[in-house]
């Protein structure tokens, strides 16, 4: 297996706990799931701040998990460090970037993950091994001691097998963090503009809504989703050329560099300034759509991935985050939570309004005993 890039032997008597391997350990090298990092990484000279609470819980941190290279690419495959095996098939994709994390749980190696989510690296993976994921608030959980890859996009999440360990996570992330008393009243069903979503994903998520018993309404989103993935990838791929800038210059380095994050890195320096400053232009006007929408409706509902978990013979030749990355413009919490769709589950993905990770968790409780 490769889930685990070091594994630790944490003390403590609170949840095992495995941490994506861009998030900085007191005295563990930080690989960023790259061999251009790792060959140069000094053991980390303190916590990443998000470690905080899980030290004063005394969480066992069971190991820095394994991720996609730089955490640039939603397949979850990692030619350095190995691809992690997909507990639900090992023909099929763990997902990305956070592949380790998900797998973690799935495999039952961790009762709690941390994860990271720039455009969809909580969503997807947790999608594909059938697990729970919470990607938070841009700017709830602090980057401090993270590796960034778009900063302006970044957040840090929990993953888990459930609802309630993704509670536990944000317990851990966030001493104190309770879920919403109730779950929320009713729901927007989104169906993305001009994403071709699998019609047995539509299907398991409609299901599960109608299981859960909580009132549905049909909305769409001002400004297109198409457009929003188009403003999404421009700002992301922008930032991260530049957060990467230092490895690509080094000619020593960037021959270290998997051929595919380098020929994406290489692509995305080609990112022009006026395409981003655009892209920020739109995210503007995404934002308040996204508002509108909740003012009459609570929460939305869509499927956290277009597609099942491809076999992993097939490499990146998807388009795995789709259904995930114009949240992160937003800058919105998203909960992924598997629902039955036949031999894998699907995956539903939740959406509220800034800071509403409470009640996500709340009414995902729901749709999950629902399912049961």
């Amino acid at each position: 297996m490769t889930t685990f890039i070091t594994r630790l032997d944490g003390a403590g008597t609170g949840p095992r706990l495995a941490v994506k391997d861009l998030i900085d350990v007191r005295g563990v090298p930080t690989t960023a799931g790259s061999r251009a990092v790792a060959e140069q990484a000094a053991p980390a000279a303190a916590d990443a701040a998000c470690l905080a609470g899980a030290r004063a819980a005394g969480a066992v941190i069971v190991g820095k998990a394994n991720l996609v290279e730089l955490a640039y690419g939603a397949a979850g495959i990692n030619p350095y460090f190995g691809t992690p095996v997909n507990p639900l098939d090992p023909a099929l994709l763990p997902g990305g970037s956070s592949s380790g994390s998900a797998v973690a749980v799935a495999a039952g190696e961790a009762d709690v993950a941390y994860g990271s989510d720039t455009g969809g690296s909580i969503r997807v993976p947790a999608a594909y091994c059938g697990v729970a994921g919470l990607k938070t608030t841009h700017g709830r959980v602090s980057l401090d001691g993270v590796w960034p890859l778009a900063p302006s996009l970044d957040t840090v999440g929990p993953m888990a097998r459930d609802v309630a360990g993704l509670v536990t996570g944000m317990t851990l992330l966030e001493p104190g963090f309770t879920p919403a008393a109730a779950p929320a009243a009713a729901l927007g069903r989104l169906r993305p503009e001009g994403v071709r979503v699998d019609p047995a994903i539509d299907a398991a998520v409609d299901a599960a809504l109608r299981r859960a018993g909580i009132g549905l309404t049909e909305v769409s989103l001002d400004g297109g989703w198409r457009a929003a993935l188009d403003a999404t990838y421009a700002v992301l791929d922008r930032e991260a050329a530049a957060c990467n800038a230092a490895l690509m210059a080094d000619p020593g380095r960037r021959a270290k560099i998997s051929a595919d994050v380098r020929a994406r890195l290489a692509e995305a320096a080609l990112v022009t300034a006026e395409h981003e400053a655009a892209g920020r232009a739109f995210q503007r006007d995404w934002q308040a759509a996204f508002g509108r929408l909740f003012e009459s409706v609570p929460m939305l509902a869509l499927p956290a991935a277009p597609m099942f978990a491809p076999p992993v013979t097939e490499g990146v030749r998807h388009h795995h985050t789709r259904c995930a990355a114009p949240v992160n413009l937003a800058g919105l919490p998203a909960l992924a939570l598997p629902v039955p769709a036949g031999r894998l589950p699907a995956s539903i993905q939740l959406v509220g309004p800034h800071g509403s990770e409470e009640l996500l968790l709340a009414t995902g409780a729901v749709i999950e005993a629902a399912c049961a």
